[in-house]
Order: C-alpha cells, then structure tokens, then sequence
C-alpha cells in the first residue's frame, strides 16, 4: 500500500468512534493514581495516546486520507498546540486553567512531548498502514 495513495479504502467509522473512546481513558488512566503504572509509561503514554487520538479523529473525519496525509497533520496540531503552550495571554491562559482546557491544550511546553507526539503519530500510522494492507490483501 502507498502511503502516499491520494484515495485509500475508507475505514470504518465505528472502529474510529471505538477508539476515540478508548484512547482518552487509557491516557486519563495512564495518569491516574488509580491504576498502577510505571513511572515511564505515567510520565508519557498521555501525550503519545493524546496524538494517536489526533491521527484517529481526523481519520473518522476524513476516512479516506492518505496515511502520510493523515500522519503529517496529526503531527502538526500536535506540535503546534505544544508550542503554543509558550504564548501566554490571559484569556488562554483562563482556557488552559479549566480541566478540559486543560487536556485539549495541555498547560506548560515540554520538549519531551514533542518526542512522545513523533511516537504516538509513527505508531498510528503504522498500525494504520498495516491494517490497510491486511484489507488489500484480503
């Protein structure tokens, strides 16, 4: 399968809505006290989930996009939220002050979670183009 295909079979919807509901609980819960997790996987499984959620959600919005298309945009948001975590008005800030705002825009850069957003796009679109070349195949 070309990752660069400019039309790729769609993917089903409800596997994509499947895992926009898993992928934010197994991030929360890497993050919980709750669950016992490793050290590593607490300090950066979130914001590798977080692009991975990324990737799934413009799929459900576009399911035809290409695999590096897809890879390529899920990276940018992600790398453009984070570094807009250096930008402080007060208004953001108050968005940024509110749970949500919070797990949508994060709080404070990091350049490790550039690092952890290169991970979560690479295993999205791996996962992605292994299962579109398990559909050409089948």
């Amino acid at each position: 399968m070309d990752l660069f295909a400019p039309v790729v079979p769609a993917r089903p919807r409800w596997g994509l809505a499947l895992l926009l509901l898993v992928l934010p609980v197994l991030g929360l819960g890497s993050r919980s006290r709750a669950v016992p997790v490793p050290a590593f996987l607490a300090a950066y499984a979130g914001d590798t989930l977080w692009t991975m959620m990324m990737y799934v959600g413009l799929l459900f919005l576009w399911p035809r996009m290409p695999i590096a298309r897809v890879a390529g945009l899920a990276w940018g948001i992600s790398f453009l939220v984070e570094f807009s975590q250096l930008y402080h008005v007060p208004w953001l800030d108050s968005v940024r002050a509110h749970w949500l705002g919070a797990l949508v825009l994060g709080r404070g850069f990091l350049a490790s979670d550039l690092v952890c957003y290169t991970v979560g796009v690479l295993l999205a679109a791996g996962v992605d183009g292994l299962l579109a070349r398990r559909s050409v195949v089948e």
